[in-house]
């Protein structure tokens, strides 16, 4: 998010020619800074990794296959983390917040990887698990709120932001519900670090543990919050359990509108007001668009509506939007903020992340042995 100093790095474009008479301009210049600097570190991660590959292989050494995911990550949070400080680099802040919609529109055009069937066949099973995880995701986080003597309003945050869609969910439900700015704040950072974590975590159990791509994309779309880090941890994984950690969180992500609409309905009964507004516009207004498109080009590959070349072309564009993502994911993430913003939120959120990591890993199992995923 940037903030209203930010808009002074602005003022210098406002001085172009017909800058005046088409302000789309200024804001186009206003964001090339931040989007080269994410095309920049997304594709050197990407260079970095055929750089190893092809170094092992000219040396006829095994070296380790790290994909550009985790290059990118780890090159946004040195860079962002080393320069942040420093009053020029919020030139940058504006292209840099355009991550969330490459992510969206990764998400979107990964739709024509799928077909219907597969979407249909994880539907069902996924459901069942969402709605599994999202009880115990808030049953815990509840529980440890009162323990650790968080209000109320935290509380609620924390919760739909560990059973949901992490940020996003915190920041639709903060209007919904009326929670201070700190509270959000405290909220986001807690769910931010634990989502820097679980890209190393994760990728590490699901090797040590030797799940499938199925069995670990679905655990990832299900214990791993913010969209962006579930789609990072199950490509670190391989490109195929990215595929189902991406259509597992889609389904959780889905359900967003209407727990908003739950919250501000609880809340509002527990002041004593009443809800104002339409329900079912509300639900729609938190709903997130980009899951439509994902299951619309799913649809149009499905029915053979794309010739393979169109599919394979929108593929590949997804990739490249996902390059910008992860090294928004590495560039968003400061330390220094999040260590501000005190520990017992984030332990709480650690303790129940860590709780919510080890039941789904225990119901995907078991529906994997069951069900054969």
């Amino acid at each position: 998010m940037v903030s209203a100093e930010d808009t002074s790095i602005a003022r210098p474009f406002a001085r172009l020619p017909g800058a005046t008479q088409l302000p789309w301009i200024g804001r186009l210049l206003r964001l090339l800074p931040g989007l080269g600097l994410l095309f920049a570190i997304g594709y050197t991660g990407k260079y970095i990794e055929a750089w190893i590959r092809d170094y092992g292989k000219s040396h006829h050494l095994a070296l380790p296959n790290i994909e550009y995911v985790l290059w990118a990550i780890v090159l946004g949070l040195i860079i962002g983390n080393a320069l942040a400080g420093f009053r020029w680099f919020k030139v940058f802040a504006p292209g840099i917040g355009t991550y969330e919609f490459f992510l969206k529109l990764g998400i979107a055009l990964l739709g024509v990887r799928f077909l219907l069937s597969d979407v249909l066949k994880l539907g069902g099973i996924s459901l069942v698990l969402v709605a599994l995880e999202f009880a115990l995701a808030t049953t815990m986080m509840a529980m440890l709120g009162k323990w650790f003597r968080l209000g109320p309003k935290l509380t609620a945050l924390l919760a739909v932001g560990s059973s949901i869609c992490g940020v996003s969910a915190i920041i639709a439900t903060q209007g919904a519900i009326e929670a201070s700015d700190e509270d959000a704040s405290y909220a986001i950072g807690a769910i931010l670090a634990l989502g820097a974590v679980s890209l190393f975590i994760f990728p590490a159990i699901g090797h040590a543990l030797h799940l499938g791509d199925h069995a670990y994309g679905l655990w990832v779309g299900l214990a791993v919050d913010n969209t962006a880090e579930a789609t990072a941890a199950g490509a670190l994984f391989s490109d195929e359990a990215g595929k189902w950690a991406v259509l597992a969180k889609t389904a959780r992500n889905a359900t967003i509108g209407f727990v908003v609409l739950g919250a501000a309905l609880l809340f509002a009964a527990r002041a004593g007001k009443r809800f104002e507004g339409s329900r079912a516009q509300l639900v729609w207004s938190k709903f997130p668009k980009f899951v439509l498109g994902f299951l619309l080009l799913s649809v149009l590959a499905s029915g053979h509506f794309l010739a393979p070349g169109h599919v394979a072309s929108l593929a590949n564009l997804s990739r490249w939007a996902f390059l910008l993502t992860f090294a928004g994911v590495g560039l968003r993430t400061n330390f220094v903020e999040l260590r501000r913003q005190g520990l017992r939120p984030l332990v709480v959120g650690a303790l129940a992340e860590t709780g919510i990591a080890v039941a789904t890993l225990i119901m995907v199992t078991a529906a994997d042995s069951t069900l054969g995923l």
